[in-house]
């Protein structure tokens, strides 16, 4: 599955983006990549494994602004349809699981 994590924060004052750039620094620390600018993406084998995730993502939250959390299956976020300008492109793929034994 993937988890996004969708903002908009307020970049007006130095303190805004102070906050914005803790915030970015969160996801990245926690996975993500930026799939756009404000959408941020993350591969997750299962919901439980999201769960943790949330849990930091929450308790890091920036006292302004707007966070929204989704979680979409592998097979879902394979039908999006991407544009890079006019021209149609295929969605990221899932990363290589490692096995170890």
């Amino acid at each position: 599955m993937w988890l996004f994590a969708m903002f908009d924060l307020p970049v007006l004052t130095r303190t805004d983006r102070r906050e914005y750039a803790r915030f970015r620094k969160l996801l990245l620390k926690q996975g993500f990549f930026m799939l756009q600018f404000s959408v941020y993406a993350r591969y997750l084998p299962s919901e439980e494994a999201a769960e943790p995730h949330r849990n930091i993502i929450e308790n890091g939250l920036p006292p302004t602004g707007q966070v929204r959390l989704l979680a979409v299956t592998d097979r879902q976020f394979g039908k999006m349809t991407v544009f890079i300008g006019k021209k149609r492109s295929a969605p990221e793929a899932a990363p290589v699981q490692l096995m170890l034994f």
